[in-house]
């Protein structure tokens, strides 16, 4: 591709939505690479019964093994592992989560808009562990300020330093009196609680809020179905030259040149891309000069319907909308003024009331579970908890000797495992859950602590972290490569630490502020 673009972007989810946005408004000359289609919505968009679905809404078996949120409805979305494998330990699973297509997992976010807090950006500053971001909450809220409003964040200010305020729209929908009840309940435990904080944009995604205006300018150019295998580098300048990239649907090679690269694959598939451009310079990656690359890696842990509860009220057809519905979130609590539990750092719940139970959690069979199952219909009160992991060197990510893509692309080895700190935040977790739940006057019907396996949350983060020693890091405070100037990585990979919140935020924000000082620096002549 001989065309003159001035930045090279790759990935069109949050990170590369954002950075398009951004740099193309300043009049930059664009060059996105997406490795899926782009979607087509009168096709996607069209919904099905389930009897008209070849298997009934369960997949074909063996394309989703490791995603839990994939079903026949929306199979188009979901990366097919078949043709994109990655291994693991035999006894220790990692579900890696992916979506290729226009717009990336943006397409399928939760819409969870928390800000992360000093707890998170100085967190070994507090109880000791793991390092320092480079940066503060002071420093990154001006782009949280400027992020909120494009995504149209919605929830309630606090004024809580583990859960900072946000330029945001009060949501002041009434609650349930099961909400109630179960509020006043946390709040005598010194549980705070408050309304969930989401993005109410249209469908809150890169490919609704951030590329039309991009595209709108005339300085981005899209290039779908390119699957990015190699990072080129010139060895007189040290600096990126070259993307290389196969189209994934006629296998054909292609090379375009980089003036500046902006990488937002996502956390793993960017570093496995950096780890698979090897040169003299680099023999262990590009920008390795470290070695630290592929280490780190860390995400939250999960632990689905960790208490379920009946709220006995709502039994034999009596949930109404007064009583039953809604929902809720409770921010990190523990060990915010001393670590005086047996872990460090803490948990979130997600709370909802409303629907009915999970059969499997009902002592019956045949017409008693039938019969319980209407009796119970509705009165249903369920928690989730999620819990920072550590970022630990052992977890890693490294290209495995064999393995290869459906394109020839070296895949990653993934190694990631939940420790004793992880394991009793849980059990902590689940017992103040049901406390809660109990002083709320609600039967609990079951509780757990057993995680779902690493990745499932979709939140992996780490292993191409910032900081300030290059010895230690592989990107500066604003994303750019130690090693290599004109290198930004943009995506949850840059992360040194990621507490309990929903990353999409803050990646937003460092996006438009790696993408503003690129421009900065440009124009200085700096890069």
């Amino acid at each position: 591709m001989k065309q003159n673009f001035d930045v090279v972007i790759i990935g069109s989810g949050a990170s590369g939505g954002m950075a398009a946005s951004i740099l193309c408004q300043a009049g930059v000359k664009c060059l996105m690479l997406e490795a899926g289609p782009m979607p087509d919505l009168d096709r996607h968009r069209t919904l099905k019964a389930v009897y008209e679905l070849p298997y009934r809404g369960f997949n074909k078996p063996g394309r989703f093994p490791h995603i839990t949120q994939a079903s026949e409805f929306d199979a188009n979305l979901w990366i097919d592992e078949k043709a994109n494998p990655y291994s693991y330990p035999e006894n220790d699973p990692f579900y890696w989560v992916r979506i290729r297509m226009m717009g990336g997992k943006t397409l399928r976010w939760g819409r969870a808009s928390w800000r992360l807090s000093n707890y998170e950006f100085q967190g070994k500053s507090h109880d000791g562990f793991g390092e320092n971001w480079p940066l503060d909450l002071k420093e990154l809220s001006p782009f949280y300020e400027r992020v909120e409003p494009i995504f149209k964040v919605a929830g309630r200010n606090e004024g809580w330093a583990q859960m900072p305020d946000g330029n945001i729209t009060l949501d002041d929908s009434r609650d349930s009196t099961s909400i109630q009840r179960f509020r006043d309940s946390a709040r005598k435990l010194s549980i705070p609680t408050t309304k969930p904080r989401r993005s109410g944009g249209t469908l809150a995604s890169s490919v609704n809020l951030l590329l039309p205006g991009a595209l709108e300018t005339g300085n981005l150019t899209i290039v779908p179905n390119a699957v990015v295998r190699e990072i080129g580098l010139d060895a007189k300048t040290g600096l990126v030259n070259a993307v290389h990239f196969v189209d994934r649907r006629s296998r054909r090679d292609y090379t375009v040149d980089a003036k500046y690269l902006m990488l937002g694959a996502s956390t793993l598939e960017s570093t496995r891309l950096l780890l698979n451009s090897r040169s003299r310079q680099f023999p262990n990656g590009l920008a390795n000069s470290s070695g630290v690359l592929g280490h780190y890696l860390f995400d939250q842990f999960y632990v689905k319907n960790s208490v379920v509860a009946i709220v006995p009220e709502a039994k034999n057809g009596k949930a109404g909308r007064t009583l039953m519905g809604g929902a809720g979130y409770i921010p990190r609590f523990t060990n915010l003024k001393a670590n005086d539990l047996k872990f460090i750092r803490g948990y979130a719940f997600d709370f909802h009331s409303g629907g009915s139970p999970n059969p499997e959690l009902l002592p019956a069979y045949g017409n008693n579970l039938q019969k319980l199952l209407i009796e119970l219909q509705g009165s249903a009160f369920s928690m989730t908890t999620m819990g920072e992991g550590l970022a630990r060197y052992e977890n890693r990510v490294s290209i495995h000797p064999t393995l290869r893509d459906a394109w020839g692309v070296p895949c990653l080895h993934i190694v990631q495992k939940y420790m004793d700190n992880e394991f009793e935040m849980a059990k902590h977790a689940m017992e103040s859950g049901a406390a809660a739940c109990e002083g709320a006057g609600f039967e609990i019907l079951a509780k757990h602590w057993e995680m779902v396996p690493p990745g499932e949350s979709i939140h992996e983060l780490g292993t191409c972290r910032m900081g300030t020693d290059n010895k230690t890091s592989v990107l500066n405070k604003w994303n750019q490569a130690h090693d290599v100037k004109n290198l930004f990585v943009i995506d949850g990979s840059s992360f040194v630490s990621g507490g309990v919140q929903n990353p999409t935020l803050t990646i937003l924000a460092l996006a438009m502020r790696a993408s503003e000082y690129l421009i900065d620096q440009r124009k200085k002549g700096q890069l």
